[in-house]
């Protein structure tokens, strides 16, 4: 049975190759297409749930934005 333990020397040598590969100024704009790129799905996720053609179902906090009647 193999053991997946990670302990500081495993993370330190992953940072050291990255630092290798990528270079100092890649890393944050990686990260940052990483957290936009997981922003997006979690957006696309919460669009898919809504079924077309169904009336969203209104909770208290929606209803101080409605619109008042004409």
């Amino acid at each position: 049975m193999i053991l997946l333990a990670i302990s500081g020397a495993h993370i330190v040598i992953v940072v050291i190759a990255l630092l290798l590969l990528f270079g100092g100024k890649k890393i944050p704009e990686l990260m940052s297409g990483i957290g936009k790129g997981m922003k997006d799905f979690k957006k696309a996720i919460k669009e898919d749930e809504e079924v077309p053609g169904e009336t969203p179902k209104v909770t208290p906090k929606d209803d101080n934005k409605k619109e008042p009647l004409k």
